[in-house]
């Protein structure tokens, strides 16, 4: 490990890649030890714990640590950390690791990124921690769906030694270590720096916002986007980066810079808003702007929001002192058409008129192809998001019915098939799940880890086929929520995902059994058979809902044909 004080903010870093020689001894030693393929999350938190961006985490967490953070937001130590960082386990492979045992972790090419040395193993109560750390256990919210959906159940912690960093082959001169960010700041003789984070793409309001923020506090501008994990349905980082790429020629020249953070983001607001600063004051920064709700989640379950528009700022404020970063407040920057200007919202002369354009808005526009204006983003940023995401008439789509065993899921797909096939334009491709079952899935049974699985392989295929502009027509039982929300997420980020509940009746269903299912799955000789032994969750977020009851499947598809209509995904532009 290597610590670095190279720049007048910052502190110490707590670098963990080790020299040359023990790099070939761990390389030669590996060879027999346990291997670990890590998690996107994972590797993202490597990474940052290896170069010092996680300073001054010298690994994952151990258990006092942890608990302390949970609780307090400080280490054991007293020292400010208000997230935990910690490597996930599944318990059966956990088991496995004795005390001392060595742990090669390697990424999903199997290339070794750096060895634990396991000194702790626990079993953390998962619930608990979503409450301190996130204010809630609503599963709505990203970080805590993860957390208690996508996390192994067994936390490991012990002495990291980094072999190396992982290999990133997109835009590598914009991707620079915490000591790498320091050592520009110096060279260009930047002592006062102001950062902004973002995960979304910035707009003539974030522009605005950012060169106000630097002004005031008398600041050069790292623009130092989260390039990680995100919000599910963010725009993917590629178009971001040409996005600020483009940007960056609007600022002053010589008062504004990007590089890209390799963030596993959480989306927990006020805590994370802390976590944030000290990320940007291990690269040098010793200012960093934060706006309304900065790094929240959205609503709850209940359509609430998780958190006030202006906690995040409150907390950070109150620890600025002890963190040496300053705290540079906004609020929303909101378009005043008279004056031809940006202000704040607050500061927006009586009487004046305001324009602003929504992220919801905005996708409208895309999906429409309708005009971006200037006032809202630069023409670069706007030709950027244009090809990226093309009108819907332009885009692929998937269709995915869900429904009982019976219902006419596969009748319907097939009649909706022709009816897209006789129009032309687009590839349709039919992912029935009996068909996929025999083809993709023949080694999988009916347990709902299999079901799960399955569903999830169609999902993929669906979303390569929508990326690439087809339209993919799905028709599985798909019997549980958070699946088909996983899979809706994985196919919206790539074009259209409308999804079609076949809602006929069970008794309907077992009327029309020609196989005898229904009446195994009664007596016993079929197990954990959907909607007799094992539940059906009907979905809430449907695009449409079918009943086959008091409708053919010609007219069940042309009720799907005339949605996609309305919705702009098929006509006469397409």
């Amino acid at each position: 490990m290597t610590d670095h004080l190279i720049a007048p903010h910052g502190g110490v870093l707590k670098e963990l890649l080790v020299d040359d020689d023990r790099r070939g001894e761990l390389k030669k030693a590996s060879r027999d030890w346990a291997s670990w393929d890590l998690t996107e999350r994972q590797v993202c938190d490597l990474e940052l714990l290896m170069s010092g961006g996680f300073s001054p985490l010298e690994g994952f967490l151990g258990r006092a640590d942890y608990e302390s953070v949970c609780e307090k937001m400080r280490l054991a130590d007293g020292t400010i950390w208000p997230m935990p960082i910690v490597l996930d386990l599944p318990e059966e492979f956990a088991s496995t690791l004795g005390d001392g045992a060595s742990l090669a972790l390697r990424d999903p090419e199997g290339t070794m990124l750096a060895v634990l040395h396991v000194e702790e193993k626990w079993t953390p109560d998962r619930s608990k921690e979503a409450q301190q750390v996130f204010a809630t256990t609503d599963t709505t919210h990203p970080g805590v769906n993860y957390l208690l959906n996508r996390t192994n159940p067994v936390y490991v912690s012990g002495r990291l030694e980094g072999v190396e960093a992982p290999v990133h082959y997109d835009f590598r001169e914009l991707r620079r270590t915490p000591a790498e960010v320091r050592a520009e700041f110096q060279r260009l003789g930047w002592r006062n720096v102001v950062a902004f984070q973002t995960r979304n793409p910035m707009h003539r309001a974030h522009f605005e916002l950012t060169v106000r923020a630097a002004t005031e506090s008398g600041a050069n501008l790292l623009i130092n986007p989260s390039v990680g994990m995100t919000k599910p349905g963010d725009v993917d980082h590629y178009t971001r980066v040409r996005c600020y790429e483009s940007l960056l020629a609007h600022y002053p020249r010589g008062t504004a810079t990007l590089s890209l953070l390799p963030l596993a983001m959480r989306m927990g607001g006020p805590r994370e808003a802390v976590w944030h600063a000290i990320i940007r004051k291990n690269h040098g920064c010793n200012n960093f702007i934060v706006g309304r709700d900065h790094a929240g989640p959205g609503n709850n379950a209940k359509g609430e929001p998780f958190y006030g528009p202006y906690e995040a700022q409150e907390l950070l404020s109150s620890h600025t002192e002890e963190l040496g970063v300053q705290m540079v407040p906004f609020q929303m920057m909101v378009y005043v058409e008279d004056e031809d200007t940006y202000y704040p919202v607050d500061q927006v002369p009586d009487g004046k008129r305001t324009l602003n354009i929504s992220g919801t808005e905005l996708r409208q526009r895309l999906a429409r192809g309708a005009e971006i204006p200037s006032w809202f983003t630069f023409p670069e940023v706007a030709e950027e998001l244009r090809r990226e995401f093309p009108p819907r008439a332009q885009q692929g789509f998937t269709v995915f019915f869900t429904g009982l065993s019976g219902s006419g899921k596969s009748t319907i797909a097939n009649a909706l098939m022709v009816k897209l096939l006789e129009m032309g334009g687009r590839p349709v491709t039919m992912l029935d799940g009996d068909l996929v079952r025999k083809h993709l899935s023949s080694e999988l049974g009916f347990s709902k880890e299999h079901r799960d699985i399955n569903i999830r392989r169609i999902g993929w295929v669906a979303s390569e086929i929508t990326k690439n502009g087809g339209i993919a027509l799905c028709a599985p039982i798909a019997p549980y929520d958070a699946t088909r929300k996983d899979v809706r997420s994985g196919i919206e980020s790539a074009g259209g995902f409308i999804l079609v509940h076949v809602a006929t009746s069970l008794e309907l269903c077992e009327e029309r059994d020609r196989k005898g299912l229904y009446a195994k799955a009664r007596a016993g000789v079929v197990k954990e058979f959907t909607g007799i032994s094992d539940p059906y969750e009907t979905p809430e977020d449907a695009e449409l809902t079918i009943d086959t009851a008091d409708m053919t499947p010609d007219e069940a598809a042309q009720e799907i044909i005339l949605y996609l209509e309305r919705e702009g995904f098929i006509g006469e532009s397409a």
